[in-house]
């Protein structure tokens, strides 16, 4: 399994035959290695959103013309469908989508969700993506919250979290969750895109050492190895 970090909070999954793509935020995102383009010529066959802003939406629909299955809550799902998204598969928190590469675990995420046109994009999420026996948790946009202690149970890989501050916790917090998440590797992410998103990577980083974690700290297009 190879991850990709693209920027912001999207990501790359390369496993097997098949390229995941979480929160694909490329088009306006100033710290994308990659277009959407680049993307569309890799062959993206599931693209996973963990709500619905802008900066997590993003080009799904891109993606999603081009056969892409959407896998989201129902109202994102839904939403999609409406745009013209042929395959989308709707969830909910607690619900596992089953796919040909793997699966897709729904986990609680405290933050908020609306499209950019103002409509209603149900509750945010985290998600556990299970592929070739790793577990990776993509937290979505959110603040520490002590049942990451049961996500935690299920044996992660790698940590994938929130450290900007301001509209997600800062990177003391982010740091924190690794107490109750124990995953083999943590890596930040939502910060540095745009100026309030100010948290230090590096202080994430000193705080999974000291948690006998190892942190991954990827500038956009650096691949981590599982």
């Amino acid at each position: 399994m190879r991850i990709q970090f693209l920027g912001h909070s999207a990501f790359l999954i390369e496993t097997g035959d098949h390229r995941v793509l979480i929160d694909p935020f490329i088009q306006g995102n100033p710290r994308s290695p990659v277009s959407v383009e680049d993307l569309l010529g890799r062959g993206v066959s599931t693209v996973v959103v963990t709500h619905a802003h802008g900066d997590h939406w993003g080009n799904t629909m891109d993606f999603a013309r081009a056969g892409a299955t959407v896998v989201a809550t129902a109202e994102i799902g839904g939403y999609a469908a409406k745009q013209g998204a042929e395959n989308a598969v709707g969830a909910n928190i607690g619900g596992t989508v089953r796919l040909p590469w793997g699966s897709v675990r729904f986990t609680p995420a405290w933050h908020s969700s609306s499209f950019p046109d103002g409509t209603y994009g149900g509750m945010p999420t985290g998600v556990v993506i299970e592929a070739e026996g790793k577990r990776v948790y993509h937290a979505g946009d959110t603040c520490l919250f002590s049942d990451m202690r049961l996500i935690g149970d299920l044996g992660l890989d790698v940590a994938i979290l929130p450290i900007g501050d301001h509209y997600t916790m800062g990177p003391e917090d982010g740091a924190r969750c690794l107490d109750l998440l124990r995953p083999k590797h943590a890596v930040p992410m939502h910060f540095g895109t745009f100026g309030l998103l100010t948290g230090d990577p590096e202080v994430f980083a000193a705080g999974a050492r000291e948690r006998g974690v190892e942190p991954h700290v990827l500038a956009p297009g650096d691949i981590l190895g599982l």
